[in-house]
């Protein structure tokens, strides 16, 4: 199954962040469903099913060593012409730090990890086809200021690739392990 580890922001950062969203919407570009906004902690591709057990026990691990954090979804940026997102402000030593806990529970598992990278979290709101200039939608989203939230825990969500050859369907998610930060 394909995985990732993630931060789920909670329902009410969610539903700020789509009134603040909504009103920049247009065709031009291709917007994320809000019901899979998250920020990937560590993404693991393909996972065989016997190493789950394994990963699963690392991951709680790693969720156990890290203490509970605070954050807020803050601002907005880019990746070329091709990805908006919005960032998060508070406590980003301690993400990263989950972040790479769980990058190395996933490879102590056996599970092929791409390079490493330092991690930048971001919640990716909309794709671009074909390039296109983000500045209106940066500009939109650019003074944003969510409300702060606790993170409390560790998910392991599946991605549930698009079958049906619609256009425009995304990608489903489906949190398939979740454990307390417990640190």
């Amino acid at each position: 199954m394909r995985l990732f580890a993630a931060v789920l922001p909670p329902d009410n950062a969610i539903a700020e962040l789509a009134a603040a969203v909504r009103p920049l919407y247009d065709d031009r570009l291709r917007w994320t469903a809000e019901a899979g906004w998250h920020f990937t902690l560590a993404f693991m591709g393909e996972v065989r099913d016997e190493v789950l057990p394994d990963l699963h026990a690392r991951l709680a691990r790693a969720a156990a060593r890290t203490a509970p954090f605070a954050l807020r979804l803050h601002g907005a940026g880019h990746f070329g012409d091709r990805a908006l997102w919005t960032g998060v402000a508070g406590d980003l030593d301690t993400m990263r730090l989950l972040a790479e806990r769980a990058d190395a529970a996933a490879r102590r598992a056996g599970v092929p990890m791409e390079q490493h990278r330092r991690y930048t979290p971001h919640l990716t709101l909309a794709r671009s086809r074909d390039g296109a200039d983000l500045r209106p939608y940066l500009e939109g989203l650019g003074s944003y200021e969510g409300t702060s939230w606790q993170v409390t825990e560790l998910s392991l969500v599946r991605s549930n690739l698009p079958v049906s050859g619609v256009p425009g369907e995304q990608p489903r998610y489906e949190t398939v392990g979740a454990w307390p930060l417990e640190g």
